[in-house]
């Protein structure tokens, strides 16, 4: 008995000493390791890095920039036997423990020592949190202690709820989705709140290892570890047998699910993001921005579309440019084609293919087509495929296939009819007979990408709003936004600004110029220059109204000398036209300067608004990640008078004077005051005569609009290097150019109304569908007369003559009493002679 006490006081010193000794030693780390904790509240204040979303105002997810993929939402959003899938998985006593889970601890290392590897995990939520959150991912004691610290410290001070709401946000599950929405986005393509029970017990399966239990990566220990969870999920009762045995026969449904733009409008995105990165730096990838811009989503799809379908169609004429390489006989014989077509990339809807055989007889090729498979490319589909000798010149028309392509080639498609899904037979196991598994191949024409580029920019022409934008033909081919960047010369384009500029020097529709040939000796020309009209031909004596609408070249030149050079160019400097790049000569008034499509778009729109000026801006709004509203764009102001007394100010919302990130005056403004720049009068008197350009001159196209209101200028510089239209009514002012990156010719038979103004069209018939009438109101001051066409004087009683429209103190004189001349052709001539010689 002695002895047995002895041993018994033995152990209760040593078990006493031991505890001692932890305690003192725990106490120690704790002493040492508290100083170096972060405070608990910084998780309230942490910015989980969530992407840039750019949207259109119509709310259409346009594109998202940044490497994780993440939407943060609340606890009350996400299903409560979600919650449960989860604890099943990583912490079935979150609710009952206190940041550490001794029980768990013990049930982990049971598995491991009976199984050989852990299940459910030792960490709680809590402590995963802590790590997530605050800690790194080595595997050291002092870490792991550093991780129990944090937990019991987070459960004192945050409850459980916002504990795991933070954790579903947070966690890695794989492909780049960061938290459980994004998860259940990328891999079932649809909200937290519609998966189904095998889907929910998928995801809370990734946590412990998203690569492993990945379905889309290791589907068979994905299913594996997911029905482990389900299994736990009816030990622990959070779920029925009968929900256990129907979610347990669930196929794997999981499938990749990139975040899809709902609009093709990739230009815009690159300027928004530009801006954004240009506000918050490197931030803006990760803080969860929301921007919104001023894009509409079908004028923008529309935009896109309509520059591709313009590009490609200037393509076909010019005749087809051959394949675009060759694969040899051994590549050809590879059972491994589509290997082969990964190295060619897709160009938008043009998918590479290659020709596998041409059948004359049946007037047809086969082809293979990267990630289509088999294809077939009727005859039909080639009748354009001349072959491009020179930009004016084609081979002769093919009259069967093999004129066109060959086995081997390599060549663009579109696809143009999806293959058919397969008829299987009931019985049939496609395994063992492949043939009953096979789809009808595809139907597919030639094509080839445009060598050629184009522009397009839409602008509300009140607001400077850019509806719409498209800077080339594929952003992915080149990321060169030539609406905004390029510097091309304007051609015809220009002539509106110069008949602005002679509206406002006191001349009108009707003053008479000669369109006759003229000839300048310049001593910085080897020859002299001797301009001609497009057609070759001169006119006469010619009104500027119709010289505008027939974009007579001579009489803008003699318009140009008369008005002086150095005054056209400071009206263009009060438009807030660019003047940088504009000749000092008479080849200014031919567009011979130049201008960015949008330089020219802005101007027009400033004509079209009546004379206002114009801010082009595609941001609309702004907003944090909680959905606050941090920019919003200015309202804008068209202001005729007092228009200092109109502007307000405030301060960037949110931001200090020292850490702000760079705003524009713009961006700090609550109203956007646009002053007038021409007197509106005189840009009366050019809708009007801008109106005639669709009506009888070079935009009749146009007129398949069936719209009244249209007003625009065709364009096209010597050589037809640089192709425009730009049209407008008076809400919407769009301008398109068509030209290559490196000026080069067009061709002979290509002008502005010929490659630029489908493309306006077909945007426009989108644009302006449904839109009523919009014409400028008619000022005060504009009186009509009538007036003889050959002289711009007053027509006499019982003369032909014609209406046109004056400023009242620009009118023709009243005829004197005893002006009797039937032609009128009495009085002083020497202002007419002027004009014509």
């Amino acid at each position: 008995m002695p002895h047995l006490m002895r041993t018994s006081r033995l152990f209760a010193w040593l078990f006493l000493t031991g505890v001692s000794v932890t305690i003192i030693v725990g106490s120690g780390f704790y002493l040492y390791l508290r100083p170096g904790l972060p405070p608990v509240d910084q998780l309230l204040d942490i910015k989980l890095q969530t992407p840039l979303r750019v949207y259109s105002k119509d709310n259409r997810l346009i594109a998202e920039f940044g490497e994780k993929r993440r939407a943060p939402i609340t606890i009350e959003q996400i299903p409560t036997i979600q919650l449960q899938a989860f604890m099943a998985a990583e912490d079935s006593r979150f609710y009952e423990h206190h940041g550490v889970d001794i029980k768990g601890l013990a049930r982990a290392a049971i598995e491991l020592v009976s199984t050989g590897s852990i299940q459910s995990g030792g960490s709680t939520i809590t402590m995963q949190v802590a790590k997530n959150y605050f800690l790194s991912r080595d595997r050291t004691f002092i870490r792991k202690f550093n991780e129990i610290l944090l937990a019991i410290q987070i459960e004192r001070e945050l409850d459980k709820n916002r504990i795991l709401e933070l954790y579903l946000n947070k966690i890695y599950l794989g492909n780049r989705a960061y938290g459980i929405a994004a998860a259940a986005r990328v891999y079932y393509n649809m909200p937290v709140n519609e998966l189904s029970l095998a889907q929910m017990a998928m995801l809370a399966g990734l946590p412990k290892a998203p690569s492993a239990y990945n379905p889309l990566a290791n589907p068979q220990r994905a299913m594996q570890r997911r029905d482990w969870i389900l299994g736990r999920m009816k030990e622990l009762e959070f779920i029925s047998p009968d929900a256990y045995e129907l979610a347990i026969q669930a196929p794997l449904t999981a499938t990749y699910n990139a975040t899809e733009a709902e609009v093709d409008a990739d230009y815009v995105a690159e300027m928004a993001r530009a801006e954004m990165v240009r506000r918050f730096g490197d931030e803006a990838y990760t803080d969860g921005y929301t921007v919104t811009l001023t894009v509409d989503s079908k004028e923008q799809q529309t935009a896109t579309d309509a520059l591709r379908g313009g590009l490609e169609a200037y393509d076909r004429r010019h005749g087809f440019r051959g394949p675009i390489d060759q694969l040899d006989t051994e590549a050809l014989a590879s059972e491994d084609l589509a290997s082969a077509m990964q190295s060619y990339p897709r160009i938008e809807s043009l998918m590479p293919a290659v020709i596998t055989a041409v059948n004359d007889d049946k007037s047809e090729a086969r082809a293979h087509v990267r990630q289509f498979g088999p294809a077939v490319m009727p005859f039909e589909s080639m009748l354009w495929a001349q072959r491009y000798r020179t930009e004016n010149w084609t081979g002769p028309k093919p009259e069967k296939p093999s004129d066109v392509v060959s086995v081997g080639d390599v060549v663009y498609v579109r696809v143009d009819e999806l293959p058919k899904a397969p008829t299987i037979s009931a019985g049939d196991d496609p395994s063992e007979n492949p043939a009953s598994g096979i789809a009808e191949p595809v139907r597919v024409s030639l094509m080839q990408t445009p060598k050629a580029e184009g522009a397009l920019i839409s602008l509300e022409a009140k607001t400077g709003a850019i509806e719409a934008l498209a800077g080339g033909y594929s952003f992915s081919q080149s990321k060169y936004n030539r609406a905004m960047q390029a510097k091309r010369q304007p051609g015809s384009t220009f002539k509106p600004f110069l008949y602005l500029t002679a509206l406002e020097s006191g001349m009108t529709p009707a003053t008479i110029y000669n369109d006759a040939p003229i000839v300048f000796d310049d001593s910085e020309l080897e020859t002299a220059w001797r301009p001609q009209n497009s057609s070759g031909q001169f006119y006469g004596p010619t009104p500027l109204r119709e010289a505008l609408y027939r974009s007579r070249n001579l009489v803008s030149i003699r318009l140009l000398r008369d008005l002086g050079i150095q005054h056209t160019l400071d009206y263009l400097k009060q438009l807030k036209v660019p003047t940088e790049n504009m000749p000092d000569n008479l080849s200014l008034s031919l567009g011979s300067g130049q201008l960015s499509p949008m330089e020219l778009a802005r101007g027009l729109a400033v004509i079209a608004n009546g004379g206002y000026d114009v801010e082009p801006f595609l941001i609309q709004r702004i907003a944090d990640v909680n959905g606050e509203t941090i920019y919003e764009a200015p309202e804008v102001i068209l202001c005729d008078t007092n228009c200092d007394t109109k502007e307000t100010t405030s301060a960037p919302p949110d931001t200090d004077a020292e850490n702000a990130p760079a705003l524009t005056e713009e961006t700090a403004s609550e109203t956007r005051v646009m002053r007038r720049l021409a007197d509106e009068r005189s840009v009366y008197i050019l809708h009007s005569m801008l109106r005639d350009v669709v009506k009888r001159g070079t935009g009749r196209r146009a007129l398949a609009l069936g719209r009244d209101d249209i007003a625009g200028k065709t364009g096209t510089t010597n050589e037809q290097r640089d192709t425009w239209f730009a049209g407008f009514n008076h809400n919407l002012a769009t301008t398109v150019w068509v030209g290559f990156d490196q000026p080069k010719p067009l061709g002979r038979r290509e002008y502005g109304a010929s490659t630029a103004l489908p493309i306006w069209i077909d945007y426009m018939k989108v644009a302006l569908d449904e839109a009523p009438s919009a014409f400028m109101p008619r000022p005060n001051g504009i009186v009509n007369i009538r007036i003889n066409p050959e002289t711009g004087k007053r027509a006499r009683p019982g003369e032909d003559g014609t209406f046109e429209i004056f400023k009242e103190e620009d009118a023709p004189a009243p005829l004197a009493p005893d002006d009797e001349d039937p032609r009128g052709n009495s009085g002083n001539g020497d202002d007419l002679s002027r004009q014509i010689f």
